[in-house]
């Protein structure tokens, strides 16, 4: 393929994609608990996190030591192989785990992700459909806390499974 030729395929592949305002979601999190801006974004009543634009997350649902999210993965989010790239899993995973986290936290604590272990379990790519995030809090203590996540498609298979424990602080107060 001659690079005139790559450049024409290349041209048909573009991507263009907005995101709202973060601040005012930050904002709220001195204010409100974990859940309550979790439930607030899922309502659309704040903004959503610019990650969930620019990955494609969607149907993002939450209750109290629970959080999921789902996507379509589609060719933008490809590795060289052809298949999902495993930093795109893992975003989604981690965000699924550390919202879990979230959902227990008073206002005026933040988490942050300590490590993140995810086994990949099948070939995800295009054709796999929708798949679903669903993160569940195993443990809070008062400094960390350990979050499983099972990363399923609409037939209901296993794809991958994570942990990921958070550490948990007092966020910055002004």
């Amino acid at each position: 393929m001659t690079q005139t030729q790559v450049s024409e395929v290349d041209a048909e592949r573009v991507r263009t994609y907005s995101w709202p305002d973060p601040a005012p979601t930050i904002a709220s999190l001195d204010r409100r608990s974990g859940i309550e801006v979790l439930q607030a974004i899922s309502a659309g009543e704040l903004p959503g996190p610019p990650i969930m634009a620019t990955l494609g997350f969607e149907g993002a649902e939450f209750e109290v030591g629970r959080a999921r999210f789902s996507m379509i993965p589609a060719e933008h989010h490809y590795n060289p192989l052809g298949s999902v790239h495993g930093g795109v899993i893992a975003t989604l995973v981690d965000s699924a785990a550390g919202c879990a986290v979230h959902s227990l936290l008073p206002a005026g604590e933040g988490y942050t992700s300590i490590d993140l272990a995810v086994k990949y379990l099948r070939v995800i790519n295009a054709g796999t459909g929708r798949i679903t995030a669903e993160g569940t809090v195993l443990s809070r203590g008062a400094r960390t806390a350990l979050a499983e996540v099972k990363l399923t498609d609409d037939r209901g298979r296993l794809l991958a499974h994570a942990t990921s424990s958070c550490l948990i602080f007092a966020l910055p107060t002004g």
